[in-house]
């Protein structure tokens, strides 16, 4: 068989593959900035928030080198990697419907009120994950790995977009009249709505892609690289020999990940109750006021700035990279991030806070593309999938971590202040950017290496 080399795609070829990824990317924004407001709405202390929030983290660990796994050794009509993120989509649409209503079901059903956002909560998480890591491995499965970091560049831009709209959402809801006030005990109407166009905007961008995107066949991969792309079906058991052998690179990209989104978790889960305490002035009891939704629409406005500034930087990575290197780019986008969160403890006036969400933005932009873009220069293509799973696993154990423990840590040690509990976060994406310097192997200095661990790899 003829030595082959997968074909570089065009812009639009890979703008339509990861179109879905805005879909998903705006569920997660309206769950990144809503959730802690929907769960305080329904009763929730400052101190469960991060219990609750685990959720995500614990899905996700369980999902993603499942999904991985079974995508790697998948071959339908629909292709690959769709059937699952098709799926996980419309599993999502529907949990998108559910979260905002826990209240008014329970009055349909015996329930605690708490436990249903729960689980509709953890309906949403497991489905996002469902459709979030075979978007990865499909920029694996399709690019040559010189078109990586423009791949993951073009989801960053997407992820980006879709985060802003739906973490305005609810804000341009309440200008255009629609309620941001609720009884005790329910959430208002803007997040409710907000869900709903959450909800269809997603089918729709999942099926763009369906419909505009073709995977290679089983014939095709097999043409690649002498056949090398394409590997015997594996058994599930697998998944636990494939992690012991994941290459060193990755294990030190882990280290970084695992500080990079503890930083992520805490300012997701505690910037609401921040801003109401610290820049509002109000009680951390006080999760009902119209000053504490006042600070949840601001929570949903600066996450979708960070998300807005990630684009443009999103379209500087490329040539950054090309100029200081990959890693060099990723310390710097770090250290961008952690000093952004730490300035929202200083920056007092909400109308300036705009100013730390210029570091995050370039930090997240960096964060969803720079890791992965380095992770697949040393991973086998024909267990993709799994590895892009098994690289989530540094990505959600922080958040356990960070879930178990912030919330007590906010409300024994910081008093229920959370902003100081920010500034512990900004501290960690610092410590992220010292660890890729000094840890992390460039291009340059490990070919070799990086060749001789993936021949290490078993099958």
């Amino acid at each position: 068989m003829a030595k082959k080399i997968k074909p570089n795609l065009s812009m639009a070829q890979i703008i339509n593959m990861s179109m879905g990824f805005l879909g998903i990317q705006m569920a997660f924004g309206l769950q990144n900035g809503n959730a802690s407001r929907i769960l305080a709405n329904l009763g929730a202390d400052v101190h469960e928030l991060s219990w609750f929030w685990l959720v995500a983290p614990v899905t996700g660990l369980i999902v993603q080198p499942i999904i991985g796994h079974m995508g790697d050794n998948t071959w339908s009509p629909l292709g690959r990697r769709k059937p699952y993120f098709l799926i996980g989509a419309v599993l999502c649409a529907i949990g998108l419907v559910l979260l905002p209503n826990a209240a008014s079901v329970t009055n349909l059903i015996a329930a605690n009120v708490l436990l249903l956002a729960v689980i509709f909560l953890a309906m949403m998480d497991a489905s996002i994950n469902v459709a979030m890591e075979p978007f990865r491995a499909l920029v694996g499965d399709m690019l040559p790995k010189h078109q990586g970091t423009i791949g993951f560049s073009v989801q960053t831009i997407l992820i980006g977009i879709g985060a802003v709209i739906g973490s305005y959402l609810p804000d341009w809801l309440t200008k255009l009249g629609i309620s941001n006030v609720a009884p005790e005990g329910f959430v208002a109407d803007n997040v409710i709505f907000s869900f709903y166009v959450g909800a269809g905007f997603l089918i729709l961008t999942i099926l763009y892609t369906i419909f505009t995107t073709k995977e290679y066949s089983p014939e095709e991969f097999a043409s690649f690289e002498d056949g090398k792309e394409v590997a015997e079906p594996s058994k599930f058991s697998d998944i636990f020999k494939d992690f012991a052998n994941i290459p060193t690179q990755m294990k030190r990209l882990g280290i970084v990940q695992f500080f990079s989104w503890f930083a992520l978790f805490t300012m997701w889960v505690f910037t609401t109750s921040a801003l109401a305490t610290h820049h509002f002035g109000l009680s951390p009891d006080d999760t009902h006021s119209e000053a504490f939704n006042n600070a949840g629409d601001l929570t949903g406005k600066l996450f979708g700035m960070y998300n807005l500034w990630a684009i443009p930087f999103a379209f500087l990575l490329t040539p950054i990279a090309k100029f200081l290197g990959k890693k060099q780019t990723h310390a710097l986008a770090l250290l961008s991030g952690g000093l952004g969160l730490i300035s929202m403890y200083f920056i007092k006036d909400t109308s300036l806070l705009w100013i730390s969400m210029i570091g995050l933005g370039f930090a997240w932009a960096s964060i969803l593309a720079m890791p992965y873009a380095m992770l697949i220069e040393v991973i086998p293509q024909r267990k993709m999938g799994v590895y892009m799973g098994i690289f989530n696993f540094f990505i959600v154990i922080p958040q356990i971590i960070n879930g178990i423990f912030g919330g007590p840590i906010v409300s024994n040690i910081f008093g229920k202040m959370a902003i100081d509990y920010i500034v512990v976060g900004g501290i960690c994406m610092l410590i992220g950017a010292v660890v890729t310097m000094l840890f992390i192997k460039s291009e340059d200095e490990t070919p070799k290496e990086i060749q001789e661990e993936i021949q290490q790899v078993h099958f």
